[in-house]
C-alpha cells in the first residue's frame, strides 16, 4: 500500500541522540518478556540487581509507582526496561495517569498484550493526544519470535493491538528493534496500513558466541546474517523508498560507518 493511500495524521518524529525521548520512567524491576537480547537485563547482571533466573519475576517499584509526575521537557517513555503486562497493568495505569495529568507527553513502549491495549485505550481515551503508542513487533515468524522474546506476546496478537490502537484513533508507531526477518520490509507492509507516525528499524547488538546449543546456533547464526553489511546496507536502500516515515536506528548508522 503506498503512503498517499494510508490514513494519515500529522507525523511527528523525535530527533537527536536519544532518537525516541527526553526522559524515561519505569515503575518495575524485570521483565516477564525475558527477551534474550535485552539489555536491561544485562545491566541488572552485571550490577547484580537480578540474576539469569530471577530476572523474568516482575518485582513493583514502590518508589516509582507512588511518586508524583510533574510536567517535564519534552517527551517521555514509559515502560524502556519492563514491559506493560496483566500482571503490571494496574500499577502502569497509575503511573500513567499521573504522567498524562501534568499533561506529559508520553510515548508508550510495548510488546503488545492486547487486553493490556484495550483498556489502556479505554482509560485514556479523552486524552490521547498526549499519547503515542510505540509497539515492538520484530518479526512476522511466531517461531523466531517465540525464541528470542520467550515471555512475549507472538505476532498476531501484537498485530491485533496495533489495529486496535489505531481503531481508537491513537497516534501508532512501530520498532522492528531488532529486525528478526532477513528482510523486515515484508512485516513493514503488513503494518503499514494501521501506522500513523513512523516505522524505526534497528540490529540486534548483543550476539552470544559461548555456550550455545546446536538448536540454538541455528537461530544466532541466521541473525548474526540478518546484520550482515550488505543486508544492512539492502535495507538502507530500500528504506529511501518510504522517505522520512521509515526510520532507521543508530545501531545500523554506526555499524556502516566503521
Amino acid at each position: 500500500m503506498g503512503l498517499d493511500l494510508m490514513k494519515t495524521k500529522s507525523i511527528k518524529i523525535t530527533l537527536g541522540t536519544k532518537e525516541w525521548a527526553d526522559s524515561n520512567v519505569n515503575c518495575y524491576f524485570g521483565c516477564s518478556n525475558n527477551c534474550r537480547y535485552c539489555y536491561a537485563k544485562k545491566m541488572a547482571i552485571r550490577f547484580n540487581r537480578k540474576n539469569e533466573d530471577n530476572w523474568r519475576e516482575m518485582k513493583p517499584n514502590k518508589k516509582s509507582i507512588n511518586k508524583e509526575y510533574r510536567k517535564r521537557n519534552g517527551r517521555v517513555m514509559f515502560p524502556t526496561s519492563h514491559d506493560i503486562t496483566d500482571e503490571s497493568l494496574v500499577n502502569c495505569i497509575r503511573v500513567l495517569k499521573k504522567l498524562i495529568d501534568s499533561e506529559n507527553d508520553v510515548l508508550i513502549t510495548t510488546k503488545p498484550r492486547l487486553n493490556c491495549v484495550k483498556i489502556i485505550c479505554n482509560n485514556f481515551w479523552k486524552r490521547r493526544d498526549f499519547i503515542q503508542f510505540r509497539f515492538t513487533i520484530t518479526s512476522i515468524n511466531d517461531d523466531l519470535l517465540k525464541f528470542w522474546e520467550p515471555g512475549a506476546p507472538p505476532f498476531k496478537e501484537r498485530y491485533e493491538s496495533l489495529k486496535y490502537a489505531y481503531e481508537q484513533d491513537y497516534k501508532t508507531s512501530i520498532s522492528i528493534e531488532p529486525f528478526l526477518d532477513k528482510d523486515p520490509f515484508i512485516l513493514v507492509k503488513k503494518l503499514i496500513p494501521y501506522v500513523t507516525e513512523s516505522i524505526w528499524i534497528g540490529k540486534m547488538n548483543y550476539i552470544a558466541s559461548k555456550n550455545l546449543s546446536y538448536q540454538e546456533r541455528i537461530y544466532f547464526d541466521e541473525i548474526r546474517n540478518c546484520v550482515s553489511r550488505e543486508n544492512l546496507q539492502n535495507i538502507l536502500k530500500t528504506a529511501k523508498k518510504y522517505g522520512h516515515f521509515i526510520r532507521i536506528k543508530d545501531s545500523i548508522h554506526n555499524y556502516l560507518l566503521k
